[in-house]
């Protein structure tokens, strides 16, 4: 009996130790991870681009390898046009031809072909530079807050309060006009702004806003930022 026994556990541990059965579902695919960029580096003034006409330059892009990641999607956006280009590619870096004395953003997806889901990097923004140019115009404010589609609540008092987010390759932004309203090319509410905030402006509940930002900086060069559209709860 005891012998019985100590052969039935023997038929039980090895059961449970047996190897995979081709009929169990198999492990899911990690997701890839966001990359994290290089160059050119944030807000930068990229001067290493190798000149290709009188117009536009060379200029490669790099990031860090991610995980679980077998691609990459490279978006390069022009912030004077809005428009947009995506590039794909195995590799962690991209030589692309950029249109000189122009301000981008950019930003890497990363791709799994075994896995559905991407991962994005944070967005970049670089002034590509050109020959015989000594000041270069602030990039277009961003981060506006409100931002696109949001809904927001005006206080007891009827105000709400606007932000956002400037930056500059020579670093030397002097100030901000805000232009805000129901129209949507909003007329001017605040000239030669030091901050980048304004409280206390009127609005009213249940109503569609528009507005934008304008950056100057100290030789007098400006750049706008998209027109951002929120409504009031």
């Amino acid at each position: 009996m005891r012998s019985l026994l100590y052969s039935m556990i023997f038929v039980v541990i090895i059961s449970g130790c047996g190897s995979h059965k081709s009929g169990d579902p198999k492990p899911l695919a990690q997701p890839p991870v966001a990359a994290l960029l290089v160059f050119p580096e944030l807000n930068a003034l990229c001067i290493s681009g190798t000149i290709t006409s009188s117009t536009e330059s060379s200029v490669q892009l790099k990031w860090n390898p991610s995980a679980n990641t077998d691609s990459y999607d490279v978006s390069i956006k022009n912030l004077l046009t809005q428009s947009t280009e995506t590039h794909n590619t195995t590799q962690t870096q991209l030589n692309v031809s950029l249109l000189q004395n122009t301000p981008y953003s950019w930003q890497v997806i990363s791709k799994s072909n075994a896995n559905s889901s991407t991962a994005t990097s944070d967005s970049w923004k670089f002034y590509n530079s050109g020959q015989g140019v000594v000041s270069y115009a602030p990039f277009p404010a961003d981060g506006l807050t409100p931002a696109l589609g949001q809904f927001v609540t005006v206080s007891a008092s009827g105000q709400i309060s606007l932000s956002w987010h400037g930056s500059d390759a020579d670093n030397d932004i002097v100030n901000y006009d805000i232009y805000f309203g129901t129209d949507p090319n909003p007329p001017v509410i605040k000239q030669g702004s030091s901050t980048t905030s304004l409280d206390g402006v009127a609005a009213a509940s249940k109503t569609k806003y528009y507005w934008k930002v304008v950056t100057f900086d100290s030789h007098g060069n400006s750049s706008t930022s998209d027109i951002v559209q929120f409504s009031t709860n």
